[in-house]
């Protein structure tokens, strides 16, 4: 998880400053101190660290605070504002031309994932209804024209391309006309990059942005580098004046501080963030709900989106009656399980669910592909009988799947066993829901203890 090193820090400091009737000046300056230790170790920049300090200690230490009912709770809030200010604010929205097309231009240091992340972005846009063409600039990097043709044929994306032997700003010059005349509205010009920056790359970004005036020109930043991210970060913008920032490998990075220091040093908003080497990884980038992820507070929003996105609700409304009743089956299992494929990786689920990473047993979740496709050869080696009525699996049955499905009776044994106990956790979060929900969710808690999920 991003930030999770940060995120643990911050929630144990504010714990303290919650259990507190009220708060001294002191109380303030030493969760103050945490924060500020916390931040540094997330490899946030230390100007910025600076910075965010004194604005937070500033609102702090103010007579309102001191004189709240929850003076813990209005520190948290004004901490939560302060996090949503440093990362831009607000969501950063990709420019649109009110003359098509709209040219974006991709920029970054070789190995950040500018060429897969332009993937990404064609997809997103095209799940928007539009139009967009990915041209082929890099004619330096060994087999990143090709890369970036096998990206198109797999999303069904046209790619512009010229070879290596022609000019970088006549392929962009012709690939904006190639775009004109056939009514694509977006052009994601895939630039080279350098395993540093210098003065050659420099000169060629500028040239095709003469040529091609784009719309948008967005610097491609791996976030596992941390400070270097933000360093190159202020380089290419005292260059080229970038429009914004896309965040990679945000998921490998247990710090996060290139995330929160890169708006405050440069200026450029993150307008997307990806976190996942699939297609559909990448994901417009929200200050306000990542302030809330890193305290703790879940982000609801994005997994209602993605819930919407990914899951047919008239089958969700059958289904939560299947849970609450106790009849959900085997069959409906594996269906759940293409769901929860579909919403992304199950621990980046659970860190937007508030309060998840409380739960013991939540916060290690990861989910294994072949472990999942071993526990879909079990649910399909049973007959249609035994997948409604678990309770007919008795040790011959269960011999005779661990057979047809390639696994030991032990497996066979362990999925059954953590099933049921899915089958006990689900009835109790849709009692969540009801007239009980308190009850409903110590009792969750105290299954949650010894669960493991089946895949």
């Amino acid at each position: 998880m991003a930030f999770e090193g940060l995120a643990n820090r911050l929630q144990n400091v504010f714990g303290k400053l919650r259990s507190k009737g009220k708060l001294s000046e002191e109380d303030v300056g030493e969760a103050l101190r945490e924060v500020r230790l916390a931040l540094l170790e997330a490899d946030v920049n230390f100007k910025v660290v600076k910075d965010f300090i004194a604005k937070v200690r500033e609102q702090a230490v103010g007579q309102e605070v001191m004189k709240s009912f929850t003076p813990g709770m209005v520190v948290i809030d004004i901490v939560n504002k302060e996090l949503t200010a440093l990362m831009g604010g607000t969501q950063s929205k990709l420019a649109r031309s009110n003359r098509p097309p709209t040219v974006i231009m991709m920029a970054g240091l070789q190995g950040a994932g500018k060429t897969t992340s332009s993937g990404k972005l064609a997809k997103m846009l095209q799940k928007q209804n539009h139009r967009p063409l990915m041209v082929a600039c890099d004619i330096y990097r060994p087999a990143a024209i090709k890369q970036l043709q096998v990206l198109g044929e797999q999303l069904k994306v046209p790619v512009f391309a010229m070879g290596d032997q022609v000019n970088p700003v006549d392929i962009a010059k012709a690939g904006l006309q190639h775009a004109k005349d056939n009514g694509n509205d977006y052009v994601i010009i895939d630039t080279a990059g350098r395993l540093h920056i210098d003065e050659a790359l420099m000169d060629e970004l500028k040239n095709v942005r003469e040529a091609v005036q784009p719309d948008e020109i967005l610097l491609v930043v791996d976030a596992m580098t941390g400070q270097d991210a933000v360093n190159v970060a202020e380089s290419f913008h005292k260059q080229l004046e970038l429009t914004g920032v896309v965040l990679t490998k945000l998921d490998g990075d247990t710090r996060g501080g290139a995330a929160l220091s890169v708006k405050a040093v440069t200026g450029c908003p993150i307008k997307f963030a990806a976190s996942g080497e699939k297609m559909d990884a990448l994901e417009p980038f929200f200050p306000d709900r990542m302030a809330s992820r890193i305290l703790g507070m879940g982000d609801m929003l994005t997994l209602i989106e993605k819930a919407q996105a990914g899951i047919d609700m008239d089958k969700a409304k059958e289904m939560e009656r299947k849970m609450r009743n106790a009849e959900f089956t085997f069959d409906d299992f594996l269906e759940q399980m293409e769901q929860v494929k579909k919403l992304g990786p199950l621990d980046q689920i659970l860190d937007m669910l508030p309060g998840a990473n409380k739960i013991k047993g939540m916060k290690d979740l990861k989910v294994d592909d072949k472990q999942m496709a071993r526990v879909e050869a079990i649910v399909k080696s049973m007959t249609k009988e035994e997948k409604v009525k678990p309770e007919l699996l008795n040790a011959s049955r269960r011999k005779r799947i661990a057979l047809g499905s390639g696994n030991s009776v032990q497996e066979v044994n362990r999925f059954i066993k953590q099933f049921e106990d899915m089958r006990k956790m689900m009835k109790q979060f849709s009692g969540m829901m009801g007239p009980k929900g308190a009850k409903g969710l110590k009792n969750m808690k105290k299954l949650g203890k010894g669960f493991k999920f089946p895949f």
